[in-house]
């Protein structure tokens, strides 16, 4: 059945991919653009368009995008999905509840929606959805088709005005939409939509806060753009200053902690084993899922507060067994001698062999990744996969789980490595910047960049960045790690992340950076318009210290490759 979430008359061109996109760190918040340089649109605008492909894929901030397109006049006409999607989708939930602004949006059964994919140009109007001479009635989405207990019915109950009604109202039209029966109840909640990436996260923050949302559940937040501590404002304008502090304290007002990190399984107390949380930030769900065994959805940027006003999420995907079944079996080819490179390269890749599936990568096991290792892993996938979770064989809790049926088979070579690598390694020789914590960076990883530099001085033309949590930067102080990582003249920065770093923090001469995160080499050009060099910690090190990255793939991933 073809279905109609969010109604609104639509008309324009179709563009089409079989790729899904992010909308984080792949179009442009002011003007539709698609700034992703590895996708197959780069350069194409959406504003206008009827926008159809598999489902979404990427950062879960990608909803808030959407919502600033949809405010300032650049968003498409409509979404159209042919599987499950959550970001977008809940995005224009909000731009139409809230604001008024609707994008259509359009889940379509595989008949409906390969005719669509075919035609040059579609309508959509009262429901019904028109390519040419074909026509398709849509279904509207209906919230009596949830089985809801009493207290979600009464939360529903409270007027347009009530805070938590509108929370729940958006959790149950994204349960419809994903095929829910009903909901189900979470226990901590993690909020991304903090960054001042545009204007919509701060119009929402405060309309919420100052309706007198609050949430119910002990809640974190992500990174944020600012450094709340900062004496100077890092020579940020002072307008900006304001605007990103008085986001932080429209969530802080809501009853959230002021974690300000991307990565909250670093913080003491981590969810458990098969423990239901609602967070969002790409990254740490699929650690959470994946490594800890916790479960959550990839709640969408907006969502992650309703669910944390509520307690309450869609129960569907990764809340049930079958859900976090792997539906893709992917065999690693590693050599010998590896270096900390491998993880993030093979989780980009991973993610697009199981674009839309739960990987289970195997021939690992005898590697015994570190926790480290695994979040690269987790954070790279998360950039080119719309799945929320991969296993790794022998090493995750629950890689042990029988299959799907008509799970499809996989494999990564070394060639595909080496190819993912120059895919990653665009810039030139000479590095202006090393990014370091994208994640945040953890204590382990401080330590080893510290021992890396061994007290040296960095390049006089080189800028070196660490960006981190404020609960480790507090360990990493108590250690003398900070004070050893200044002496050789880099800079620690709480609070922000490179997803959410601006000019002047981020250095304005810099135009070509390096960087051990799969997924900042991922996003870095679109995000900060600059080149990218990747490489493993201690490359990083070496171009931290002689201002030029290695100028080819490391001696490992060379070794054996098929000539």
């Amino acid at each position: 059945m073809s279905t109609l979430i969010v109604q609104a008359d639509a008309a324009g061109e179709i563009l089409y991919c079989d790729d899904g996109l992010s909308f984080w760190g792949g179009v442009d918040p002011a003007t539709g653009t698609v700034i992703d340089v590895h996708h197959p649109w780069h350069g194409q605008t959406l504003a206008g368009k009827i926008v159809a492909m598999p489902t979404s894929r990427g950062s879960c901030s990608g909803s808030g995008v959407l919502l600033e397109l949809a405010l300032n006049g650049h968003a498409p006409a409509a979404l159209v999905f042919s599987g499950p999607e959550e970001i977008l989708t809940l995005g224009a939930v909000i731009a139409d509840r809230l604001f008024g602004r609707p994008v259509a949006v359009l889940r379509l059964a595989p008949g409906d929606f390969a005719a669509l994919t075919a035609a040059p140009e579609a309508t959509l109007r009262g429901g019904t959805l028109s390519t040419g001479a074909r026509t398709v009635a849509l279904a509207p989405v209906s919230l009596s088709d949830l089985d809801l207990t009493p207290e979600d019915r009464a939360q529903l109950s409270g007027g347009p005005a009530d805070p938590a009604t509108i929370a729940m109202e958006a959790i149950c039209i994204m349960a419809v939409a994903l095929g829910a029966r009903g909901l189900t109840e979470v226990s901590r909640g993690h909020v991304d939509g903090c960054i001042l990436a545009h204007d919509a996260n701060l119009i929402f923050a405060e309309r919420m806060a100052d309706m007198g949302a609050q949430v119910s559940i002990p809640t974190t937040i992500n990174a944020i753009s600012v450094d709340r501590d900062s004496r100077d404002g890092q020579g940020m304008p002072p307008f900006f200053r304001d605007k990103a502090s008085r986001l932080a304290d429209a969530y802080v007002r809501m009853g959230c902690r002021p974690t300000f990190t991307c990565a909250p399984y670093l913080l003491d107390e981590t969810p458990r084993l098969g423990e239901r949380i609602g967070w969002s930030e790409s990254n740490a769900v699929i650690y959470a899922n994946s490594v800890l065994g916790a479960r959550t959805a990839k709640l969408p940027d907006y969502l992650d507060l309703f669910v944390a006003m509520t307690g309450r999420a869609p129960d569907t995907g990764m809340y049930g067994a079958e859900g976090r079944r792997p539906a893709t079996l992917i065999d690693c080819t590693v050599p010998e001698g590896h270096d900390d490179s491998l993880w993030p390269l093979l989780g980009w890749i991973a993610g697009r062999r199981a674009p839309e599936r739960v990987p289970l990568l195997r021939g690992l096991q005898h590697l015994g990744p570190t926790n480290d290792d695994l979040r690269a892993l987790c954070a790279a996938f998360g950039t080119t996969s719309a799945s929320p979770m991969l296993h790794v064989d022998g090493v995750t809790p629950e890689a042990d789980l029988a299959p799907l049926p008509q799970t499809d088979r996989q494999a990564i070579t070394l060639d595909d490595m080496a190819e993912a690598w120059h895919s990653l390694n665009a810039g030139p020789e000479i590095v202006d910047l090393v990014a370091i914590g994208s994640p945040h960076a953890s204590l382990p990883e401080v330590g080893r960049f510290c021992d890396l530099l061994d007290g040296r001085p960095r390049h006089p033309g080189t800028d070196v960045i660490v960006t981190i949590g404020r609960d480790v930067l507090a360990k990493a102080c108590s250690e003398g790690l900070v004070a050893r990582l200044e002496a050789s003249g880099v800079r620690v920065i709480p609070d922000i992340c490179w997803c959410s770093i601006t000019e002047p923090v981020f250095p304005p001469g810099a135009r070509n950076l390096m960087t051990n995160s799969g997924k900042y080499a991922h996003y870095a050009p679109g995000l900060s318009g600059r080149t990218v060099r990747f490489g493993g910690l201690s490359a990083c090190a070496v171009a931290a210290l002689s201002g030029r990255a290695p100028v080819a793939p490391p001696d490992w991933l060379l070794s054996g490759r098929a000539p």
